[in-house]
């Protein structure tokens, strides 16, 4: 019989994402028309857009040229400059070296960097620099945008010298939040420290093969003449072609070059550390790393007026993970991705793991508004499509204590010898009262119909719906930390129903 439900749930579930490919493949021709209005307002050369949907690639679409000279179209299989969305893969390499046992991120980076260990912070009370304050831009250097751009391609030795002479801070480590381009670089000296090979070596090794991902590149002149997108920037009503920087030491900042088609592969890789699960570990990075590295852990932002490209101004919440930007927005969604931008080129990614839906944006003009479009395009979609998000499973904990709480109300018998409530739970609520309280909800909502599924908030907390021939009641319980968790918190309310 279990098996039989199990199989049923997977029916469900593969009915609910048919449906959901269907309601996104139909808003298709609306994302191609916003992509090319945008396209059009930031004079793009060219562009390549992708949607990806429970691990597939499920659209792209190319527009104009990847060289303007050589009348080369763009497509999915054309190698963009992806700036700073090159970060994360730094940071995935870094977990990947944590997740060995060969560093750790709270450890001092002059561990690691021993140029480092002679630099002075603003302060003497000042901590150190750690690598985690590297990987979510909390190690109190100065944004450094567009000054890192020209640095992409310096040497090992200059940056080596760059760090020896001394650097400077724009505050102390560990107070805030400020763009970093050079934090992102001493990672990846970090990985090559540690590692024994180079960061493009072991990134490409470690990560992109395993991925799949054969034309991702970090030198442009190892790419096929014909297979590389070329950077412009529109001035005086015209494009201007950009000189590409080689690769060097501050490339893990923001050096990858790559298709829509590899690329996807990574954002895919992304969206599959969802939701927790039993099953075995796939890919170059375990799940709860991947997580781990979409967290918000060092919060950009609180703006309560944010505009977002719908023109609605309402509350989002700002913040960065390893080397992943977080928003969630008014509606409780929550995306991670990152944009890119230098000269010549512009670029975003966005997932929202709830939805098992994302977007990739290529565009080869400098600073392309990808971020703004991807935006556009995903709360466009989100509010058309009516996507539902992932629900959680309810644990069998919970399934049991509503079973047991519904032998109990409403008249609340024999409750305190139940065995199912936690010692406070007496102290804080009182049996004659939560009878006088149940009964004549109960006998308001008349001949109980249907006890409908638990819905988890998570694993030890969640709310139920009693429906009645007259009405309904919803029910939320709370369960205690011990083992066996116990009902800690309960409370009961009338509730309008749908069709009501």
């Amino acid at each position: 019989m279990k098996y039989i439900l199990f199989l049923l749930g997977l029916v469900c579930l593969d009915m609910q994402a048919q449906s959901n490919l269907e309601k996104i493949k139909s808003f298709i021709p609306t994302a191609d028309a916003l992509f090319l209005e945008q396209a059009s307002q930031s004079h793009m050369p060219g562009f390549v857009y992708g949607i990806v949907y429970q691990g597939k690639l499920i659209h792209t679409k190319a527009f104009g040229k990847a060289q303007l000279e050589n009348s080369i179209s763009a497509a999915d299989d054309i190698d963009f400059r992806i700036a700073s969305m090159s970060k994360s893969f730094a940071s995935m390499a870094i977990l990947q070296l944590r997740d060995a046992g060969k560093l750790k991120l709270d450890d001092p980076v002059h561990l690691y960097i021993p140029a480092l260990k002679s630099t002075k912070s603003i302060t003497k009370d000042a901590p150190e620099i750690t690598i985690r304050h590297l990987l979510t831009h909390g190690a109190g250097f100065p944004e450094d945008n567009p000054w890192g751009d020209r640095q992409l391609g310096i040497t090992d030795q200059a940056f080596e010298a760059m760090l020896t002479k001394g650097i400077t801070f724009s505050m102390n480590p560990g107070l805030s939040y400020e763009y970093s381009n050079m934090g992102f670089a001493m990672l990846g000296l970090i990985i090559k420290n540690v590692s024994g090979m180079s960061y493009q070596k072991y990134i490409t090794e470690r990560i992109f093969k395993p991925l799949g991902m054969h034309d991702t590149y970090w030198e442009y002149a190892d790419i096929p003449a014909n297979k590389l997108a070329h950077g412009y920037r529109w001035l005086q009503n015209t494009w201007v072609k950009q000189p590409m920087e080689h690769d060097g030491a501050y490339g893990a900042m923001g050096g990858l070059i790559t298709t829509m088609t590899d690329f996807s592969k990574y954002v895919n890789f992304h969206l599959r550390a969802w939701p927790e699960r039993d099953e075995a570990e796939v890919g170059p990075l375990k799940r709860s790393s991947l997580r781990e590295m979409q967290f918000p852990w060092n919060m950009n932002d609180f703006n309560p007026n944010y505009t977002y490209p719908n023109g609605r101004k309402a509350p989002a919440y700002l913040a960065y993970g390893y080397g992943l930007s977080y928003l969630k927005d008014d509606l409780g969604r929550r995306s991670i991705g990152h944009s890119g931008g230098l000269p010549g080129f512009g670029s975003n990614w966005r997932i929202y793991p709830d939805y098992e839906v994302g977007i990739i944006s290529f565009a080869n003009v400098t600073y392309a508004p990808a971020s703004y479009i991807n935006l556009k395009v995903m709360d466009s979609l989100l509010a058309a499509t009516q996507l539902k998000p992932r629900s959680l499973v309810a644990s069998a904990i919970l399934k049991q204590r509503q079973a047991e709480l519904m032998r109990i109300l409403p008249e609340w018998k024999n409750a305190e010898a139940s065995g199912i409530f936690a010692e406070n739970f007496f102290l804080d609520y009182f049996p004659e009262l939560l009878r006088k309280e149940a009964m004549p909800l109960f006998n308001k909502i008349g001949t109980i119909q249907k006890v409908h599924e638990i819905v988890p908030e998570n694993n030890l907390r969640g709310t139920f719906v009693i429906e009645g021939a007259k009405g309904a009641l919803e029910v939320y319980f709370t369960l205690s930390p011990e083992n066996p968790p116990l009902i800690q918190e309960y409370h009961i309310q009338e509730k309008k129903m749908a069709q009501d």
